[in-house]
């Protein structure tokens, strides 16, 4: 199956509870990382495997709908759930009329992946490659600990499946996740394959990850958006947009218009606006 008879969806309607205080103020996909919103590294990623526009890409929204909408503009087909998420099935169920017969490909905006060995989209590309339109295709890194649960052939799923029309036509538009709907069920008629992905996976569902993903996006070094302030110090941090930072950080993110004031010291934390801190444990 070619690119040309798939389609995507990038899964935005969650609430993010895990992810609160910061899903407060702006839904989950669109929390930045790297000074780059979750949802743009989601079509970037799509993008760099030649699907783009409403035509191919379609984004679901639920949880603070509006920012998503607002933000998405005409990049792509737009599904929203106004009576509370449907979750991930119950998304892509609502979709059906707009996937019409064809494979898709279905990404979890909160799934953070970079392999520094290929450019976005050609990192998943073997997800697509001879593809029969059958099976269901999960990426997956494998588990050092084959006890753990929610494991599939030993790996943790990485945010990426790819799942055939002959699986979406039927799923009922009601909340539910795919886990139970697809992927168990293909997996016990030996109809699941798990595709390896060899580059970093972080699911940045708590603040502890999210900062995690953010500090991988650094490099080891600070990523500081060229409108933002800097006159105080900064170490393997991020600084966003408009953000001024007069004090110390550390292994932080300051979120866009965030600040930190003279002699304030900010380390592992993610800052918002002037007074919201989410400070993450020392392990």
């Amino acid at each position: 199956m070619t690119v040309a008879e798939l389609c995507a969806v990038v899964l935005a309607a969650g609430e993010g509870r895990r992810l609160r205080p910061l899903t407060e103020h702006r839904p989950k996909a669109l929390c930045p990382v790297g000074n780059v919103p979750l949802l743009d590294r989601a079509l970037a990623r799509l993008a760099g495997l030649g699907l783009t526009g409403p035509e191919h890409v379609a984004v679901n929204a639920c949880y603070l709908g509006d920012q998503v909408v607002a933000h998405v503009g005409e990049r792509a087909h737009l599904s929203l759930e106004p009576d509370g998420p449907l979750g991930t099935s119950g998304g892509v169920a609502r979709l059906r009329s707009w996937i019409d017969g064809r494979g898709v490909l279905v990404g979890n905006a909160d799934a953070y992946l970079a392999d520094p060995r290929a450019p976005a989209g050609a990192d998943i590309a073997h997800l697509l490659a001879g593809w029969d339109g059958e099976t269901v295709r999960l990426l997956g890194q494998p588990s050092p600990d084959r006890s753990e649960p929610d494991l599939f052939s030993g790996h943790r799923f990485s945010g990426f499946s790819l799942l055939p029309w002959r699986l979406v036509r039927d799923l009922p538009e009601e909340p539910a996740e795919l886990v139970r709907t697809v992927w168990r069920p293909a997996e016990a008629a030996g109809a699941v394959e798990v595709v390896p992905f060899t580059g970093t996976f972080i699911d940045t569902g708590t603040p502890e990850r999210y900062l995690a993903a953010n500090l991988h996006a650094a490099g080891g070094g600070s990523l500081i958006h060229p409108t933002a302030t800097v006159t105080g110090s900064c170490e393997r941090s991020v600084i966003g947009a408009d953000a001024v930072v007069h004090g110390t950080v550390i292994e932080s993110v300051v979120w866009p218009g965030g600040s930190v004031a003279p002699g304030e010291r900010l380390v592992r934390a993610i800052r918002v606006g002037r007074d919201l801190t989410v400070a993450i444990s020392h392990r």
